[in-house]
């Protein structure tokens, strides 16, 4: 019989985040690239967020990352001035 796996940890998923982070200010890593990671956890942090069992602890750190990823995504479509 297959359990369920546990709610991934939120500091695994900070940590992607901040990888992802400083590879775009390092320029180690494509804007495109970033887009998609970033797009991928946003849609993942929406998943977890969207589930009514979540404990509330879980959920108020997801909303933090969610934040801070939707933060990260915007200023990647903010056109840069020359």
């Amino acid at each position: 019989m297959n359990t369920p796996s546990p709610l991934p940890d939120k500091t695994h998923l900070q940590e992607g985040l901040d990888h992802i982070h400083q590879a775009l200010e390092q320029g180690h890593i494509a804007t495109g690239a970033a887009k998609g990671l970033l797009f991928s956890l946003t849609e993942t942090l929406g998943v977890l967020l969207g589930d009514p069992a979540l404990p509330d602890q879980m959920r108020d750190g997801y909303e933090g990352l969610l934040e801070t990823a939707r933060e990260l995504y915007q200023h990647l479509h903010t056109p840069r001035s020359p």
